[in-house]
């Protein structure tokens, strides 16, 4: 890790949500990349029922590497974060969180989110961000994208809005075909508002962004992405999805239960995380303990 490129550590303040605000930094050349904290808990289920074919020996060298992601009851303890890329093109956002209490994930995720309050830490008005990258449809990474909107005064009925009003929203075609068999709610909450308001684009496969090249990484879902960010002879990758926990670092073959296709999966982790090439990325991953992992702490 050169000195243009270290993090700086999550900074917590307080908060009116039992979750709390954080912002950490990594520079990429002359492009920033800010982690944006919404929330921590635990996994809905076993963390064995997650990974079921990891074995002992697996799971005690996840442990050692990532020791947050697992609390004192054993439980799969989740960090659920958004990215901000600021270049001098523009500024994206990656993903949305688990959002409000009203939002998406309410029904397993520790919400309310206090992705608003990350952002206001981070200085970035969400009327400043021009691209938001959807890496997938799971509720968790959304859950900001779109939020209720106060009725107007008179009115009884309350509509969806964009949070980030000026934004275009990228999603994967693949992935919106899918959104039926991924979660059809996500029609009426998610995608018709945006796609009312003009504000969705749906891009196949690799695509140059403002700010990076949104990167094709299927399996995890059918049509998941990930960011990648080139400056100055360094790299990034955002991930999203393609890695939710460090049993995937030490063995990217090891299946996940919530994967749509593990096979896919695989060869999308296999081939973005570039083992055995001369040059690997920072990761900037939204699940586990350390919001940026440089490639000497991963490799």
């Amino acid at each position: 890790m050169s000195p243009g490129s270290s993090p700086s550590p999550e900074s917590s303040g307080p908060s009116d949500s039992p979750n709390s605000p954080g912002v950490a930094r990594l520079r990429i050349g002359s492009t920033e990349i800010i982690a944006l904290a919404d929330a921590e808990g635990p996994f809905f289920a076993p963390r064995a029922e997650a990974f079921p074919g990891a074995t002992a020996a697996q799971w005690a060298e996840a442990d050692r590497r990532d020791p947050g992601a697992v609390d004192a009851e054993g439980r799969w303890w989740l960090r659920f974060r958004a990215y901000a890329i600021r270049g001098e093109r523009g500024l994206t956002l990656v993903d949305a969180g688990i959002g409000p209490a009203d939002g998406p994930a309410s029904s397993w995720a520790p919400v309310p989110g206090v992705l608003p309050a990350s952002l206001a830490a981070a200085g970035i008005d969400p009327a400043e961000v021009d691209t938001v990258v959807l890496t997938h449809l799971h509720t968790d990474h959304v859950g900001w994208a779109v939020v209720t909107a106060a009725a107007p005064d008179g009115a009884t009925a309350k509509s969806r809005r964009p949070y980030f009003p000026n934004a275009e929203y990228l999603l994967q075609r693949a992935e919106f075909e899918a959104i039926d068999a991924i979660n059809p709610q996500l029609r009426e909450t998610l995608t018709d508002p945006l796609a009312a308001a003009g504000r969705l684009r749906l891009l196949d496969g690799d695509t140059p962004l403002r700010t990076g090249r949104a990167i094709a990484t299927p399996g995890h879902t059918p049509g998941h992405q990930s960011v990648l960010v080139t400056d100055g002879g360094e790299s990034a990758l955002v991930t999203g999805d393609l890695l939710v926990h460090a049993l995937q670092l030490l063995h990217p073959g090891l299946a996940y239960a919530h994967e749509t296709d593990p096979e896919a999966a695989r060869r999308s982790r296999e081939r973005v995380l570039g083992r055995g090439t001369a040059s690997a990325p920072h990761l900037a991953t939204p699940h586990l303990t350390e919001p940026f992992l440089s490639p000497e702490q991963w490799r």
